[in-house]
C-alpha cells in the first residue's frame, strides 16, 4: 500500500513515528472528451483571455481575491515558508472524545496508519487505550499544504485517521431553502411510518450494496470493446409515483416489503455463509 505521508504523531509525552495510507478509493469511470471528427483527446490549456495566449507555468502566481478583480498576490517563496513553518510542527493529539459527539457531516476523507521505524510498541499502546477507552483523538495535521483537523481511531485491528471539517467549513442548515416548519402529522401516519422503518430495519451489510451504474457502465463499455452494435440496457427500477396521499404511499411501501421475504433471507444466508469463510 504506497505512503502518501510520513511523520509523527503525539500524545502527552509519547511520539510515535507514523505512516499514513488512503484508506479508500475512488472507483468513479473516466471518461474522456474526444474531438469528434478524429477521436482525438481534448487537450485542456491555460490561456489569458487578455492577452489571448497560453500562459506557462513559471508566469503563473498565486494570489488571494479580496473584492471584485482586487487581488493580493503571495509569492511562492512566502507560501513556503508558512508550509515549512507549519510541517515542522509535531501533529499532536489535542484532546479525546467520544465517537459519538462528532456528527457525521464533518468527515472527509480515511487513512490507514502504520508504525514507523521504532514505533510499534507506541502504535499498540495507543491502539489498546483508544480501545479500552473507548474513545478517540482530535488533532492537526498538515497534508499537502492544508491544515486539517482529524480525529485518530481504531479500525479492526488498525489506527485511522479521519480528516473532518473545521466548524466554519459546515454550512448552517438556516441556508438550506424551503425547510418545512414543524407540520402537524397524524398519530396514524407516524405509526404507520414507524411501523415501515421497524420492516426496513437490518443489520448493515456493507458488501450487499454495489455501485449498480458503474456496473452497467462497464458492461456497456465491454459489450462495444467487443464490437458488438447492440447492447442491452439495464432492467429499469420502478420509480416512486407521485403519491399525493401520505397513508396510501406509507401502505404501498409495507405491501412491498412484505412481499419480499426471500430476498432478505437470501442476503442474510450469504452473509453468513462470508463470515464462515472468513473465520475459517
Amino acid at each position: 500500500m504506497h505512503t502518501m505521508w510520513k511523520g509523527s504523531i503525539s500524545f502527552g509525552l509519547v511520539n510515535i513515528p507514523i505512516k499514513l495510507h488512503v484508506a479508500t478509493e475512488n472507483k468513479d469511470i473516466k471518461l474522456r472528451q474526444l474531438h469528434k471528427e478524429c477521436n482525438t483527446p481534448i487537450n485542456y490549456k491555460k490561456v489569458c483571455p487578455v492577452c489571448e495566449k497560453e500562459v506557462e507555468q513559471e508566469n503563473i502566481v498565486k494570489a488571494y481575491e479580496y473584492a471584485k478583480n482586487k487581488f493580493i498576490e503571495l509569492d511562492k517563496e512566502e507560501l513556503e515558508a508558512l508550509r515549512k513553518e507549519s510541517e515542522d510542527k509535531a501533529v499532536e493529539i489535542i484532546d479525546f472524545v467520544k465517537l459519538e459527539d462528532i456528527d457525521p457531516i464533518y468527515f472527509e476523507r480515511s487513512y490507514f496508519m502504520s508504525p514507523g521505524d521504532g514505533g510499534s510498541k507506541a502504535y499498540s499502546l495507543l491502539r489498546e487505550a483508544l480501545a479500552e477507552s473507548g474513545k478517540i483523538g482530535v488533532a492537526k495535521i498538515i497534508i499537502r499544504s492544508k491544515e486539517q483537523l482529524a480525529i485518530i481511531r481504531v479500525y479492526e485491528k488498525a489506527l485511522l485517521m479521519e480528516t473532518i471539517h473545521f466548524p466554519d467549513e459546515v454550512r448552517s442548515f438556516e441556508e438550506v431553502p424551503s425547510i418545512p416548519e414543524e407540520t402537524a402529522v397524524s398519530k396514524k401516519e407516524l405509526d404507520t411510518a414507524l411501523l415501515l422503518i421497524e420492516q426496513l430495519t437490518t443489520t448493515f451489510e456493507p458488501e450487499k450494496y454495489d455501485d449498480e451504474y458503474r456496473t452497467a457502465l462497464m458492461e456497456l463499455i465491454e459489450t462495444k470493446k467487443k464490437g458488438e452494435k447492440t447492447v442491452t440496457a439495464p432492467e429499469k427500477q420502478p420509480t416512486a409515483s407521485n403519491v399525493t396521499d401520505l397513508m396510501a404511499a406509507l401502505q404501498a411501501s409495507i405491501d412491498k416489503t412484505r412481499k419480499k421475504p426471500a430476498k432478505k433471507a437470501a442476503t442474510r444466508r450469504r452473509a453468513a455463509a462470508s463470515s464462515v469463510k472468513k473465520n475459517a
